[in-house]
């Protein structure tokens, strides 16, 4: 290829080109801010100055233990400072974040430290016990530090004789940490469920991770010090983003380490919260919250909520409540959220009714995303946007995965036609707009139709006596597969399984239109979605 007059002596240099990094966002507020808040934990307080400063002492106690490009640190926390401090301080070194769920049990944290190579685990007190016992299993054997909370004192048997403030004493205040040598260098390894068999770990880069900051601040409508709520656990998909998406903001992270109903009302009533992220069972716990838990909110808040898309019940409660309330969607391969429900000005005038419709879809891609789209999967072709043709969700962009650490088939097959699958089965709306039907793995194949356990979920939650509800798949001996709804009744209610059933016979979902290959998965789909009979 020639090149032109804009590319002559035009070059890269260190003046023009730095990598991108979220690193350089807790540097720079830690310079401008230095005394503002950064974290709020209990009666701790620690500002940027400071988080900046224990961030590079965790750094330096991790190099002085060997720690170096390319490792794996592993950290086990709830959201606790010490999991923001790691956010900064492990890839300070130039190693990559791995965040344990910390609801995992030992084998499954054993295999994940295995297959990371992890040479250091940093733990909570409060899961000693699933830690030893991973350990006793695992081939790796990381160098342990225990995190005891000042502020929430844990029982049970003390794992390392190291605890997490004495190691970060032994680094250095002024530790010069290093940028990465290209921002394609991993960051962070988060691990999927492994619901259908061993977790596969994803590997998000710098460059991703700095773009989804901005992307956050913009979707999530932040300001500079807004007060952002740890609801939203730091492990899952590194917290969205927000560890680093809030320094960026300069915003003070207000650390939660139990979300429970009561603690929310009164974080957010003391310290003035402006923003949290969660899912809909976050929603439901505060809207369902005793009298004695509800603080008066000093401002309306807003809420950003994935997961299943949010039933219009809740959403009108919440809208009632005192949250504005952003739906996202996006997975673990994508940095957390990579669609966004861009609200339309024209939809205020609709009624409540009307405007949960619209807030349920999961919109349109985020800022940072190049490509968003419904594809038929095997044909690749784009389904027509009327809002009723099934196909797959896929992505395309920056805020995608590298892939699968140590996984290459899976790889080439999540990027399969230059696309990234997520296996999520949705529709497009003729604004553009995507909206979610179902994972194709959920679909509850009855007697050989197909039956999406979001819309069911979706007419239980507009029943007024439930607070919560998951429809799975029941085996049957007659139809395969039957659906099965597990359901908790709001506080004092009472609700026999006929008043149920009898609610949902008369409210129907609606029917896809066929796609248009027959010999399509999707088409496949759509013809068991089309065998729908009118008692489903």
């Amino acid at each position: 290829m020639s090149k032109t007059p804009y590319d002559s002596h035009l070059d890269k240099t260190p003046a023009n080109y730095q990598p991108l990094t979220p690193l350089t966002f807790l540097e720079r507020s830690a310079s401008v801010h230095p005394d503002h808040v950064a974290v709020i934990h209990g009666r701790q307080r620690f500002t940027y100055a400071q988080l900046y400063e224990r961030s590079r002492r965790l750094a330096s106690a991790l190099a002085w233990l060997g720690i170096q490009q390319g490792d794996t640190v592993s950290v086990m926390l709830p959201n606790v400072p010490p999991m923001l401090e790691a956010h900064f301080g492990v890839p300070m070194t130039g190693a990559v974040l791995h965040s344990i769920n910390t609801r995992l049990d030992a084998a499954i944290v054993a295999f994940q430290l295995d297959h990371a190579e992890s040479k250091v685990l940093i733990y909570d007190r409060e899961f000693s016990a699933t830690v030893k016992a991973a350990i006793d299993l695992c081939r790796v054997k990381p160098r342990l530090v225990e995190y005891d909370d000042p502020e929430f004192p844990q029982v049970g048997e003390r794992m390392s004789p190291v605890e997490y403030e004495d190691f970060i004493k032994r680094g250095f205040a002024g530790y010069k940490w290093r940028m990465p040598a290209d921002e394609w260098d991993a960051i962070s390894l988060n691990y999927t469920s492994g619901t259908t068999g061993n977790p596969k770990g994803v590997v998000y880069h710098h460059r991703g991770a700095h773009l989804m900051c901005y992307a956050n601040i913009v979707s999530a409508q932040m300001s500079r010090h807004s007060v952002y709520l740890w609801t939203l656990p730091m492990f899952h998909c590194n917290g969205w983003c927000f560890p680093w998406t809030v320094t960026a903001a300069a915003g003070t992270h207000v650390c939660l380490r139990w979300v429970r109903a009561g603690a929310i009302f009164e974080a957010m009533a003391e310290h003035g919260v402006t923003h949290l992220c969660g899912a809909p069972v976050v929603m439901s716990a505060m809207l369902n919250a005793t009298a004695n838990e509800v603080r008066p909110l000093p401002r309306r808040v807003q809420f950003i909520t994935a997961a299943a898309p949010p039933p219009e019940a809740v959403l009108s409660r919440m809208e009632q409540a005192g949250f504005d309330v952003t739906h996202v969607y996006g997975l673990t391969e994508t940095y957390g959220p990579a669609t966004v429900n861009e609200w339309k000005g024209e939809w205020d005038a609709l009624d409540p009714s009307g405007r949960a419709v619209r807030k349920a879809r999961q919109g349109v891609r985020y800022a940072a995303l190049e490509g968003l789209t419904v594809m038929n999967p095997e044909t690749m072709e784009v389904v027509p946007s009327d809002g009723a043709t099934l196909g797959e969700v896929m992505f395309r962009g920056n805020i995608v995965m590298k892939g699968y650490l140590k996984n290459p088939a899976a790889t080439d097959e999540a990027f399969a036609g230059g696309w990234f699958h997520s296996g999520d089965l949705g529709v497009l709306h003729s604004d553009g707009y995507i909206q979610l039907k179902d994972r194709s793995k959920d679909i509850i194949i009855s007697g050989g139709e197909n039956i999406s356990s979001i819309e069911v979920e979706d007419v239980l939650y507009k029943h007024p006596l439930i607070a919560a509800c998951a429809v799975v798949a029941k085996p049957d001996e007659r139809w395969g597969e039957t659906p099965c709804a597990f359901i908790e009744v709001k506080p004092g209610a009472e609700l026999l399984a006929s008043d149920v059933i009898a609610w949902c016979r008369v409210r129907r979902c609606r029917r896809p239109r066929p796609a248009k290959s027959r010999n399509s998965a999707c088409a496949r789909w759509q013809r068991r979605f089309d065998a729908r009979g009118e008692a489903h």
